[in-house]
């Protein structure tokens, strides 16, 4: 279940448009009009870098005046950012292909006197392997990047130096998960990178838009076997720093490290061991469960349920933590009730992945094997029923500090998504024993409503209920979790043919699995008839499993399946954008903003996939609140 990175620009035929109109009357009936914040389009096409020093200098003089006038109170997402730079290049009357560069401009610019006050010691430098001295490089690469020795073949050496020598952690690596794990576990507060415009547009969705400043400096090409950059640039912001007395811009990042807090430092605090107290005991018959559970609840994922339950907490509470009102000096702090409320949000969601991955056979789960295939399917199933005890015990012992009637208000609703979730996925797995070859877009988007949306509203209805009373959002929580939710599963969809380095590690494995995907559905709804039995020969057929994804993902993008597949995320981010831009509350509406950019973050060209095949991971690659 996680997110999708592919995207491409929204392109969507009558028939489409009439479908989703239908969608729209049925599903979504109660929704208001939506309202557009910003238009968002891929710039995979539009990056060129200016061929003369002069020439990039001029704009980038041109962008810091430029981002003088811009409002700093929140982080900009990729579509703000393309607008700025487009009114930009026009007002200095510079071409369109200069606008990914533009972007990058703004946004150094818009950052950099955040970056500037944030300490060496707290400040990252990200350096690409493609700027080594490929001929006989002695580095080697490891789990961190390249292990860059100090040779002076290269000037990753030269900067690799200066930077340690000022407290910066320096990797050598466009891409490596340990970027923003470190991040999140509170070791690094700004970004200095540097990258081609490929890897950087990337960046603005995964990183910029949870508020880490971040300055970067672009590759002259994107030809990972020939660049170059103009030096002067990284020396110019590398040795300086510059204090500030406010925070300028509403950060995440707090909340972030917060959520991993709770499930790293304060796990065992919150969720005292009784039965594996001990090595012994945890490899005992008796202490076996709960170890595995514990586990499984402590260990992998992004924690971006209990992220929400806390986002929304602080949103309903005066958002102290976003806005830097807090003691910066002290790890930011939640009650024990609001932290185990959070935690409860999790145990919830792990239970339901157990059971997920048993009935639909999945082999790989946060990277390693799931829990049927490791412990058998009986054991797995025990692990799945003892988180969801324990999260309603969670909810339970939050009585005296919350108050009976807000555990109760929270138990009934957690109880409420949880049987949404089993109708959903009670619906795949019926259609799954007999397949309807005749599932409509509909069908297969009232299956993710109840599969995907009922968790998120309960992230958000915890968090909103622990500050005070709901009445007032009593429509707009399960409106906008759904527009998220179902969002979110199409991009899943569309993820799945890619495969990740996270979840499932097999390109196509939903589909293969003859899930009710939407994908499916739209091809359905679109091919001949003659395609349709094709499609279903393919899925009843023996061929190995690689011929019958190459068939199936012809056939789909045949049908325009994917086109229109990412023309109803776009119908997702503008329903849930007008349910926010309606909310009074200016915290809890730019929350809900920062779910959207996040959640149904858009990603330019290529895809995940094609950049692994060909090089290491693009820079950033997901922000920790974006995945399962």
């Amino acid at each position: 279940m996680d997110i999708a990175t592919n995207h491409s620009e929204s392109r969507e035929s009558d028939q489409t448009a009439a479908t989703a109109t239908q969608q729209r009357n049925q599903v979504a009936s109660d929704d208001p009009p939506p309202k557009k914040r910003s238009r968002r389009k891929s710039t995979a096409h539009l990056k060129a870098v200016p061929e003369t020093l002069a020439l990039r200098e001029l704009i980038k003089a041109d962008a810091e005046a430029f981002a003088k006038n811009l409002d700093r109170t929140n982080a900009f997402s990729r579509g703000e950012l393309e607008k700025w730079g487009r009114e930009f290049l026009q007002k200095i009357q510079q071409p369109e292909k200069f606008l990914g560069f533009a972007m990058v401009m703004i946004g150094n610019y818009f950052w950099k006197k955040q970056f500037l006050a944030t300490s060496f010691e707290r400040r990252m430098l990200l350096l690409p392997h493609c700027l080594k001295h490929a001929e006989g490089c002695p580095a080697e690469y490891d789990q961190f990047g390249l292990d860059c020795e100090k040779c002076g073949a290269c000037s990753i050496a030269d900067y690799k130096v200066r930077a340690e020598q000022l407290g910066y952690k320096v990797l050598v690596a466009e891409g490596s998960p340990i970027v923003l794990k470190i991040i999140v576990e509170g070791y690094v507060d700004g970004i200095l990178g540097v990258a081609c415009l490929n890897v950087l547009e990337k960046a603005i969705d995964k990183v910029l838009i949870a508020g880490v400043p971040s300055f970067a400096i672009p590759l002259h090409s994107g030809d990972c076997k020939n660049t170059s950059l103009d030096e002067s640039w990284v020396w110019e912001v590398l040795e300086k720093y510059e204090p500030i007395e406010v925070q300028q811009t509403r950060s995440y990042v707090p909340l972030m490290r917060a959520s991993s807090d709770i499930f790293t430092n304060k796990f065992e605090e919150l969720i005292p061991r009784k039965r594996s107290q001990t090595a012994e005991q945890s490899t005992s018959p008796l202490g076996q469960t709960e170890y595995v559970a514990l586990d499984w609840l402590a260990n992998g994922g992004k924690r971006f349920r209990p992220f929400i339950t806390l986002a929304a907490y602080d949103a309903a509470t005066g958002g102290e933590v976003v806005n830097g009102r807090h003691d910066k000096s002290l790890p930011v702090e939640f009650s024990s009730a609001v932290s185990k409320v959070a935690m409860a949000i999790e145990a919830f969601h792990k239970a339901s992945l157990v059971h997920d991955d048993i009935q639909d056979d999945d082999q790989y789960r946060y990277g390693r094997e799931t829990l049927h295939r490791t412990y058998g399917t009986g054991r797995a199933i025990n692990i799945g029923d003892y988180l969801i005890g324990l999260g309603y015990r969670l909810v339970n012992e939050c009585r005296e500090e919350l108050g009976s009637d807000v555990s109760c208000d929270i138990v009934a609703n957690m109880a409420d998504a949880h049987i949404k979730l089993c109708d959903g996925q009670g619906a795949e797995m019926a259609w799954q024993e007999s397949p309807d070859w005749n599932i409509s877009p509909l069908d297969a988007l009232q299956i993710y409503a109840l599969k995907t949306s009922p968790g998120f509203e309960a992230a958000l209805f915890s968090g909103l209920r622990m500050a005070g009373s709901v009445d007032q959002y009593h429509e707009l929580i399960p409106q906008f979790s759904r527009h998220i939710g179902v969002g979110f599963q199409i991009l899943n969809d569309l993820k799945d043919w890619d495969g990740d380095d996270h979840n499932k590690l097999i390109a196509g494995q939903d589909a293969l699995a003859l899930r009710p995907t939407l994908l499916l559905a739209l091809a359905l709804q679109n091919a001949s008839e003659s395609k349709k039995q094709e499609i279903r020969e393919i899925y009843e057929g023996s061929e190995p499993d690689p011929i019958r994804v190459r068939k199936l993902r012809e056939i789909f993008s045949a049908c325009g399946a994917f086109e229109k597949a990412e023309g109803l995320v776009q119908k997702s981010r503008e329903r849930a954008e007008a349910l926010a831009d309606e909310v009074e509350s200016d915290e809890l509406r730019q929350l809900l903003y920062f779910f959207v950019d996040s959640v149904l973050a858009e990603e330019g060209e290529p895809s995940q996939l094609e950049l692994q095949q060909d090089s290491p991971a693009p820079m950033l690659v997901s922000l920790p609140i974006v995945a399962q």
